[in-house]
This record gives C-alpha cells, structure tokens and sequence, in this order.
C-alpha cells in the first residue's frame, strides 16, 4: 500500500502481524493483539474493516459517524468503518482482531470498472457489528497469506477485487449491481494470456498486468478466466510454476534453489512448501524418483 495507508492506530499497540513491508498494492492488513484500552482510527482517504478474532466475546464501545454502539464482540464480528469518518473504540478485556484497509481511490477504480457509474456518489455506509461470511472468508484468507514467509502478489490483488466488489455490492449506499459476464474468455484472448503467463513464469506477474492485455477490469477478467479454464488466474499460473519446475528438476542440474527463481518462486523453501503441496513430495525427492 502507497505511502497514504501509513496511518496508525492512534495508540501504543503495534501490530504483531502486518503487511507493510510486503509490498501489497491498494491493500494494507495487520494483525492486532492488544490489551483492554482504547484507540482512534484516523480513516484518512482508507476505507477500513475490523474483523473480531478474539477467542472469547470482548465488551466494546464504539463511536463512527455521530452514532455509537456498545455490545459484546466475538470471533466472526464486524466493523465497517469508511473513509474520511473518524472512529474510536474502547474494549475492556484482551482483544485480537484484523484491520483490513483499502484505498478509497482504488473502490472508486473497481466502482468505474464494474459497474460503469460516477464513483464519487457512491459511499460506503458505517457498519458497527455485523456478519457477514464472505467478508470473513476474505479476511481469513488475507490473514493466511499475512502469515506466509512469500505471498503472490497476483493472489493479493485478486482478493482486494473481491473485498472491493463486495463492499460495493453489499455496503456502498447506492447498492449498486454489478455485471457479471458470462462464457469465459474467447479462445483468442485466453490464447494471449496463457501465452504472456508461460513466458513470464519467472516474473512477478500481477493481476493488473493480464487484464491490460485485454483491456478489462481486473474483477472481469478474472471471472471470465475462471469461466474458460475452471481455476483462477493465481491457480493456473501456480500449476504452471510447478509444471515447470519438474520439468527443470528432471532434465536440467541447477541447483533447486537457481530453479526455484527461474519458476517465479522467491526462495527454496517456497518452491519446496507449493511444490509438496501439490505433488506430495519435496523437489529433492521427485528429482530422485
């Protein structure tokens, strides 16, 4: 996230997890695990989503917008706080929660693409507890790569398209209805894509850059990619990566280490992790069998 996402939470708490320093795009996610206490949220130009993590309900108050609520928060529990509201919050017990933000100027980006309106009328609403099982969902899998020793850039941005699209769908105050294409990619476009992927396995290819080749939001794009091929564009490009690399493992006698930058993954370990995943077995091992 760019340099209007490094507002903290206005108190003494660091995150324990945080992707700052991972070079995500529109997206910033930590991991807090503080103690009772307070905090301001300064929202600045980010939308913001708090997702209760606490292992026991947790009494908070909360003031967003002029309105305030108090009640017991639990694991699944969430907050929606938009951008340019401020937002304070009081808990009384040990509290571990997910604070996802996202840059209001890249919902107006995925509003403009996918639903071909003026985004600046459309605001999301303040939200104090709620449940939602989507918006879970995104944030546990955000949470997951949060966790992970390298994440894909391409995976990233396709989860911060569908948080997008979802808050627009679900929170935003037009309630817009976002199109969705049917049919898959023509075999054409497919053809140029699965071309660019094959060869740039080695490169950190972003969901941005496979919809620009065909001049489509990133959100479209990638349903129609799932629709022609029956997995996602983070999916096939993995398979691919590891395809690859047995290839490389069986006919060439680098080290699995060179392999492993050659096929786009960052270090052995990550190679190693993806490819036993897949495989059931270690680099080391499939180049033995």
């Amino acid at each position: 996230m760019k340099a209007s996402a490094n507002r903290q939470l206005e108190c003494t708490h660091l995150p324990v997890l945080s992707s700052r320093e991972q070079g995500w795009e529109n997206i910033l996610v930590e991991q807090f695990q503080p103690p009772a206490g307070e905090a301001r949220f300064d929202q600045g130009d980010e939308h913001a989503i708090y997702l209760s993590l606490a292992p026991r309900p947790v009494h908070s108050l909360q003031v967003q917008g002029g309105k305030t609520y108090a009640g017991l928060y639990g694991k699944g529990d969430i907050s929606i706080m938009p951008a340019q509201v401020p937002f304070f919050s009081r808990w009384d017990g040990d509290d571990r929660f997910l604070l996802i933000r996202i840059t209001s100027r890249f919902i107006q980006t995925v509003a403009k693409e996918t639903i071909n309106r003026n985004p600046d009328r459309l605001e999301l609403l303040p939200i104090f507890q709620t449940r939602d099982p989507q918006l879970e969902a995104i944030g546990t899998l955000l949470l997951t790569e949060l966790k992970q020793e390298a994440s894909s850039r391409l995976y990233i941005e396709s989860l911060a398209n569908v948080l997008a699209v979802h808050l627009l769908r679900q929170y935003a105050t037009a309630m817009p209805q976002v199109t969705v294409y049917e049919g898959g990619l023509p075999q054409r476009q497919l053809s140029q894509v699965l071309d660019y992927m094959n060869d740039h396995l080695d490169h950190d290819i972003k969901l941005a850059d496979l919809a620009a080749l065909l001049n489509m939001s990133q959100f479209h794009f990638s349903h129609l990619f799932k629709q022609a091929i029956g997995a996602s564009p983070y999916q096939y490009l993995l398979q691919q990566r590891i395809e690859r690399a047995k290839q490389l493992l069986k006919e060439d006698d680098r080290s699995i280490m060179d392999i492993a930058l050659m096929c786009g993954f960052n270090s052995h370990s990550h190679l190693s992790k993806q490819f036993r995943q897949v495989t059931g077995m270690t680099p080391k091992a499939y180049r033995a069998s």
